[in-house]
């Protein structure tokens, strides 16, 4: 019931009035301690007073948007809606900057473009100063007349989208307003009166004639607003066209640093790929080493196994100790042994056993690796 609109409360631009503010500043506004605390049950009566505390303006600020007390205050009037004699008021308060400020910043979210130009015009001569937050919960320096030009001349103030506005110049065309007068006017007028009595008689008629038709006078003034809003719009178009240009080197930089980096990784990967093809190449050429070495020693091994004593007389002929010279005795005693062990070696097996029987047993024994029949 307390964020609702006020049921009296017109609708603004077909909308509810609430809607002007973007949904997420307003949750935010909605769940903020100094609406729930201050704004509750606010009348246009005691809204001034609130209003007349304020020490500064500012949308939303630090790391979770928190809104700030003007904030909040600019949505209780869209909440209840006050009449346009009090926002008024509130305009032409001299006292109270930040309440001047305050029913500016509402007037130009619900205002006509007529009432935006006649009431918000004449705050240009208004120089006091005003402090800002900033988003990083900073304070600035800024004046009422920077402010008021920011609400006429920009789409964004205080992180709320102003609603569009017709250009002044359209609005003197159709006859809704006049052409704006400087509060500075006469000064100007006396400075142009002394620059006359020095000026020659030429200039003093155009002078004249331009007084007496006012229309060319008109007529120059909207010239040269044509011509501020046209080099304007020039220079915003041209700043677009930089930006444009900006953004396609940018891109064409990405794309020729991705290029290179393609052309880096395919390099790489043929780097690697030839790094495996060469380890794969040593791999199968030790394999085929390995192979052939161990061909080549089960061959010696069958060879082994096929030479049977041969082999093992030259292995115990190529073994036996160098022999001296003068010595006869030292080759005969190899053979003297190796006669004992085969005779031992016969006498183990149990192949000569006196029984023929005992002794055929014992050969097919020795055959199958068996221990000798002793009997």
């Amino acid at each position: 019931m307390a964020n609702r609109t006020d049921p009296a409360a017109k609708s603004i631009r077909g909308t509810n009035p609430q809607n002007l503010v973007e949904k997420i500043l307003r949750s935010k506004i909605y769940q903020n301690t100094y609406w729930k605390e201050q704004c509750f049950g606010l009348t246009a009566e005691t809204l001034v007073d609130k209003a007349m505390e304020l020490d500064h303006l500012g949308g939303t600020y630090g790391g979770n948007r928190k809104p700030t007390p003007f904030m909040c205050l600019v949505m209780k009037m869209l909440q209840i809606q006050p009449e346009k004699e009090i926002v008024i008021e509130f305009i032409k308060n001299e006292d109270y900057k930040y309440v001047r400020v305050l029913g500016a910043f509402y007037l130009r979210l619900t205002g006509t473009d007529v009432d935006v130009y006649r009431y918000l015009e004449p705050l240009y001569n208004d120089y006091r100063k005003l402090r800002r937050k900033l988003a990083d919960g900073q304070f600035t320096l800024t004046h009422v007349d920077e402010v008021i030009d920011e609400l006429l001349t920009k789409d964004y103030s205080c992180d709320i989208a102003l609603p569009r506005v017709k250009r002044r110049w359209n609005l003197e065309s159709l006859g809704s307003l006049e052409p704006r007068r400087s509060a500075l006017e006469e000064d100007f007028e006396e400075e142009e009166e002394k620059e006359d009595n020095d000026q020659p008689a030429d200039e003093l008629e155009d002078r004249a004639y331009e007084k007496v038709n006012p229309s060319l006078h008109r007529d120059r003034d909207y010239d040269r607003d044509y011509d501020r809003d046209y080099d304007r719009d020039y220079e915003r178009e041209r700043g677009r066209g930089r930006d444009r240009d900006r953004d396609r080197d940018r891109d064409r930089d990405r794309e020729r640093d991705r290029d290179r980096y393609r052309l880096r990784e395919e390099k790489d990967y043929g780097r690697e790929r030839e790094g495996r093809e060469r380890d794969r190449r040593d791999r199968d050429r030790d394999r085929g080493r390995r192979r052939s070495r161990s061909r080549s020693r089960s061959r010696s091994k069958d060879r082994k196994d096929y030479d049977g004593g041969d082999y093992r007389k030259r292995h115990a002929r190529s073994s036996a100790s160098p022999r001296r010279h003068g010595d006869g005795h030292e080759d005969d005693e190899p053979k003297k042994k190796k006669e004992k062990k085969e005779k031992k070696e016969k006498k183990d097996d149990g192949t000569d056993h006196p029984d023929p029987e005992i002794a055929e047993a014992n050969k097919l024994r020795a055959a199958l690796g068996l221990k000798p029949l002793k009997v």
